[in-house]
């Protein structure tokens, strides 16, 4: 069977020659007579693993020696409430920036332990833009400060990263993570989950400033506290081994592509041929402010429900699958991922330009 192009938000399409690779290996890895998924986490075949892992995202990043590397459980969601627990300790207050269904979720979690103060929100709009931010509304005593960088779903993302000063700022990072250059040393905090940029679900990497471990109540569970995952290394318990080994290797192909900065440009050229074609569509549109546009997520609309489902219906027959948007927004969204060759997107616009020569 050949292979469709995957637009699903997540989990999401990963590099072909990635799963090649990991198929070659799957039976023996590297000639130790065991898959991957069969190994130890306490044998020296998988601590090699993870080392490179870190070695190689420490490198991707540019993530600076006083940042630990987490490779968690949980999801992206568990993190909603560890970092509130770890870190809205002293003053238990925090900033958050309301800009969709993630951020809605987590300003819920953080509530349960404190103060939250909402310095901006979009939700009038439906979303379809990042506020501005005016500093004189943020918390002098805040614990922290609290952005997604990028929201999947109305697919809005940062263009300026907030300035916090000495609040350390959060951000869930889950759906462009890897996808252009970041400065991790403004950052007191960044998570994501796998499934969309670095490899298989059940995987969340944490990268933490190591001054802000290690403050959490006696009350937090062990397995919840940050402190517990730098003195173990991610080990404390048996991590998600095989999704590991699979971020690993996609590391090591964004390393082989140039790295950061070579995904970002690829990733905005991608996107500009989606965005240049919904421009001057006569049927299909973006709903989102041009400066807030995303180059990860595209939703788009026709405004027409049967329509829709006409052209999903079609699209599918083409091999352009999980182009449907999310239940909470409707439309469809094409997820374009570091993963998603250039080809996909050309061919999704030529399904475009025929339906709507068509309706």
């Amino acid at each position: 069977m050949a292979r469709v192009y995957n637009f699903s938000a997540g989990p999401a399409v990963l590099p072909e020659t990635v799963l090649k690779k990991a198929a070659d290996e799957m039976l023996d890895y590297k000639g130790c007579g065991m898959s991957v998924m069969e190994v130890s986490h306490r044998e020296k075949v998988f601590e090699g693993i993870i080392a490179k892992a870190e070695v190689d995202l420490r490198e991707i990043m540019g993530i600076p020696s006083n940042y630990k590397v987490l490779f968690l459980q949980g999801g992206a969601s568990l993190q909603f409430a560890m970092v509130p627990m770890n870190l809205m300790v002293k003053n238990k207050k925090a900033d958050y920036v309301h800009t969709g269904m993630w951020s809605k979720k987590a300003i819920a979690e953080a509530k349960k332990f404190g103060t939250v103060n909402i310095v901006a929100s979009s939700e009038k709009d439906k979303f379809t833009y990042i506020p501005k931010l005016d500093p004189a509304t943020f918390s002098k005593e805040a614990d922290y400060f609290y952005i997604v960088t990028n929201n999947t779903i109305c697919g809005t993302t940062y263009k300026n990263i907030p300035e916090t000063g000495n609040i350390p700022l959060i951000a869930d990072m889950s759906s462009n993570i890897l996808s252009e250059p970041v400065d991790v040393s403004k950052f007191g905090l960044i998570f994501a989950g796998a499934q969309k940029n670095i490899g298989p679900a059940g995987l969340t990497i944490v990268i933490i400033r190591e001054d802000l471990a290690g403050k959490a109540p006696a009350t937090v569970p062990t397995l919840l506290d940050y402190k517990t995952h730098i003195e173990e290394k991610s080990l404390y318990n048996t991590p998600p081994c095989y999704s590991i080994y699979i971020a690993g290797l996609v590391f090591e192909w964004i390393k082989e592509k140039g790295g950061l900065k070579e995904m970002q440009k690829i990733n905005q050229e991608k996107a500009k041929i989606l965005y240049d074609y919904l421009d001057q569509s006569k049927i299909f549109k973006s709903p989102v402010q041009k400066e807030s546009r995303s180059i990860m997520n595209v939703p788009f609309v026709s405004g027409n429900e049967e329509l829709d489902k006409k052209f999903l219906e079609g699209a599918s027959q083409r091999g352009l699958k999980s182009l449907k948007g999310h239940r909470s927004v409707g439309g469809m969204r094409a997820s374009i991922y570091n993963a998603m060759p250039a080809d996909g997107i050309k061919t999704l616009v030529r399904f475009m330009e025929e339906f709507e020569k068509q309706n």
